[in-house]
């Protein structure tokens, strides 16, 4: 089953187990995301379904209009993961953290940026800068304005 790696809600009543390794680790500007989620960038990793198993009730939101989820604790409110367009659990990295004494282990920062273009606030780091998805366009670092 490989490695895996054990988190919590914030009440302790759902627990997750990740098996192996997440299939992506991005930030996530997309518009969508950012609105799901209610944050201006999305932190996050995404796991195939079945490497995402969970222990205690779920209480699930589907988006009334989009291919997307949001699995969260009935205690504490607290959402676990979400499901996108792709079926990948999308497992924020607030939640990663907390499990590892507040910071991200190295195998969990994010690789890139998705869905750039649409940001709303600048992020200078070195991670690559899709201007949508991980197949498409890249920003030039040296020119901070998408096209």
């Amino acid at each position: 089953m490989g490695d895996s790696t054990q988190l919590a809600c914030l009440c302790g009543a759902v627990k997750i187990d990740l098996i192996g390794e997440p299939a992506a680790r991005a930030n996530c500007h997309c518009a969508s995301c950012r609105d799901f989620y209610a944050t201006s960038m999305l932190s996050a990793t995404a796991w195939p379904s079945g490497d995402v198993v969970t222990q205690g009730a779920l209480q699930v939101f589907q988006h009334p209009t989009k291919q997307m989820s949001r699995a969260f604790c009935p205690a504490c409110g607290e959402t676990v993961f979400g499901t996108n367009r792709l079926g990948l659990r999308v497992v924020l990295n607030s939640l990663l953290a907390r499990a590892h004494d507040g910071a991200l282990p190295e195998n969990r920062t994010p690789t890139m940026h998705l869905f750039y273009r649409h940001r709303v606030v600048e992020v200078r780091d070195s991670l690559i800068k899709y201007l949508d998805g991980w197949d498409g366009p890249t920003i030039d670092d040296d020119h901070p304005t998408a096209p």
